[in-house]
């Protein structure tokens, strides 16, 4: 089974500048685990690693669609493995670094497929959630999946419906056939580096990201996407950075309203990517100061 090396954590830690320290520590190349990363002329917002890191290391799954062009995690499971193939091949290491979770569990463990989705059902589903609301198909994913509902906000209709659509194909809650598909085993072997930093200091980071973003042209990158006619509707459109740049462009809150909103959405966006790495007990963390103790697992890994 091929070893990979996974360094993963919210957002602002330093798992980027780690990893190119790794790779050319030993001999690798990176594949970004970013689920913004991918899109095309996203660049400041999206906080892609600079041109140096890039010539210095190779990156691989940056800038592979245009925004407009629909991108999953089946996409990525599918690109990334090709990529691991390739590199491997090449006799280097492979470096998986990110934030989205997601991402990394298909790329890891496969996604689960899941019964095939009714269309007639799931757009009866809708039509309940805005006669009735979001919370009465919560209600009703509680009473059918009660473990589904408490991994699942019940302002998420999307992930609602569709854990709804797969009990009334499979007559099955989706989180038993998830723990089975878990069961079936990894698809390789993979060391898990988290890097955490404590609360304060982190918010303290992200506040001087989202200022060097600004700094960077962050505006003006929005304003070249909606230009060039990327409609503000759009799915990486709505992404951090991108969607508070969008509300000021239409007047809904003033610039430094903007800023202070990102800051906001980003502290709560990396509160949320903890929760879901915590649930992970294969993630063994490190505050970004201990690279010597990383760097020692890494080499005793891949020995």
């Amino acid at each position: 089974m091929d070893k990979i090396v996974i360094i993963q954590g919210p957002t602002a830690t330093g798992k980027s500048a780690l990893a190119v320290e790794l790779a050319k520590e030993f001999n690798g190349e990176i594949i970004s685990a970013d689920s913004m990363q991918v899109y095309r002329s996203m660049d400041i917002g999206t906080a892609k690693p600079s041109k140096k890191d890039r010539d210095e290391v190779p990156h691989h799954l940056i800038d592979i669609v245009d925004p407009k062009e629909e991108y999953t995690a089946a996409d990525y499971m599918r690109d990334g493995l090709l990529k691991i193939r390739d590199i491997r091949s090449r006799g280097k290491n492979v470096f998986v670094t990110g934030g989205t979770g997601l991402y990394i569990k298909a790329l890891t463990m496969g996604l689960f497929p899941g019964p095939k989705g009714d269309k007639e059902f799931r757009e009866l589903l809708k039509k309940e959630a805005l006669e009735k609301g979001g919370l009465y198909l919560y209600n009703r994913l509680k009473e059918v999946d009660p473990e589904s509902a408490s991994r699942i906000h019940p302002n998420n209709i999307v992930r609602v419906i569709r854990a709804l659509e797969v009990y009334e194909a499979a007559k099955r809650p989706i989180s038993e056939l998830q723990k089975e598909h878990a069961a079936s085993g990894a698809l390789f072997d993979a060391l898990k580096i988290g890097l955490f930093i404590e609360r304060a200091l982190l918010y303290e980071r992200i506040g001087k990201r989202v200022d060097l973003m600004i700094a960077e042209g962050l505006l003006n990158e929005v304003k070249g996407l909606l230009e060039a006619g990327y409609s503000p509707g759009l799915k990486p459109m709505l992404g951090l950075g991108y969607k508070e740049m969008i509300g000021f462009l239409e007047g809904r809150y003033s610039f430094s309203e903007s800023i202070e909103l990102l800051k906001k959405n980003t502290r709560h966006y990396a509160k949320r990517q903890m929760t879901w790495f915590k649930k992970d007990d294969g993630i063994r963390w490190f505050k970004p100061e201990e690279k010597k103790d990383i760097i020692g697992l890494v080499s005793e890994f891949l020995s």
